[in-house]
């Protein structure tokens, strides 16, 4: 497996903690900024596959940064001659919140372009919009990809989604349409605060720009012990209380506590910065 995450702090690989094996592209998205990263570990694990002989290995599972272009991850496999000799694309897969599904198509043209590159499309949280609104999306991915296989699933578990295929889709217009790229934002909070006031902040800051801010990930310290934080706009995930790192072997990296990404557009990352330091540190201005 190789997990890839557009900000130089890795997080997500701490949920794929029971893979076998698995590797760790931080510092830009696969398909642009990590292209070349990609292709040069890609080289790499095809080249210990021929050392080991045939059967060591049939997939190599990408678990991309959320921010990539499927096509242009294709395109840097075919484009690569010993890749393309090795490698095909078997299964795309795109997940797609319930909640912000519907307005992440309208404002993202990335998101468009995910969509129409998937076999499978999986839709998450759809238990927490009415049924009617899951069933507008579905109907939405449905016009965006007709041959892409659609299912619903809650924390790998599978479920059933709605079955209305009278729903009218929603508009996508392609006006209005983002053109400033997402980008992601390292912010050092291990100075102190506490993880009270660091809530409240993240609870302004999201209220205020939620619309912006993507996706927040980071470790915090906490007084019951190291926690996992996830945010998808503005809505906070309930933290997961980690282990302790500990020497494994697996090839994941501990991401360092007190470091949080927020990840989005029209972000300036000295303004951040400074709220840091004002309402939560109690210095600046």
């Amino acid at each position: 497996m190789i997990v890839n995450e557009a900000a130089e702090t890795p997080v997500d690989n701490l949920l794929l903690t029971n893979a076998a094996h698995a590797d760790v592209l931080a510092g830009g998205c696969a398909c642009c900024d990590g292209r070349e990263a990609f292709v040069a570990l890609l080289r790499t694990i095809c080249g210990m596959r021929d050392a080991q002989g045939a059967g060591a290995f049939d997939q190599i599972v990408l678990e991309t940064s959320g921010l990539a272009d499927p096509g242009a991850i294709a395109t840097a496999i075919s484009g690569d001659q010993m890749l393309a000799r090795r490698l095909i694309v078997e299964d795309v897969i795109v997940l797609v919140d319930a909640c912000h599904g519907a307005a992440q198509l309208s404002d993202e043209a990335l998101c468009r372009a995910q969509i129409e590159a998937a076999d499978r499309i999986i839709i998450t949280k759809s238990d927490e919009p009415s049924a009617r609104d899951t069933d507008r999306l579905i109907q939405t991915l449905k016009l965006l990809n007709p041959s892409a296989n659609i299912e619903g699933a809650e924390k790998g578990v599978p479920v059933k989604l709605p079955a209305h295929d009278d729903a009218t889709p929603y508009p996508l217009s392609g006006s209005g349409i983002e053109t400033v790229p997402i980008k992601p934002h390292r912010l050092d909070i291990s100075g102190g605060g506490g993880w009270a006031s660091f809530s409240v902040w993240l609870s302004a800051v999201l209220t205020a720009r939620g619309n912006d801010i993507v996706r927040v990930k980071g470790v915090v310290g906490s007084p019951d012990g190291r926690l996992l934080l996830q945010s998808v706009r503005n809505v906070v995930q309930p933290p997961e209380i980690l282990p302790e790192p500990d020497d494994t072997g697996n090839g994941f990296l501990a991401p360092a506590e007190g470091v949080i990404v927020l990840i989005g557009r029209h972000i300036d990352e000295p303004t951040l910065e400074r709220s840091w330091q004002k309402f939560v540190m109690g210095t600046g201005s």
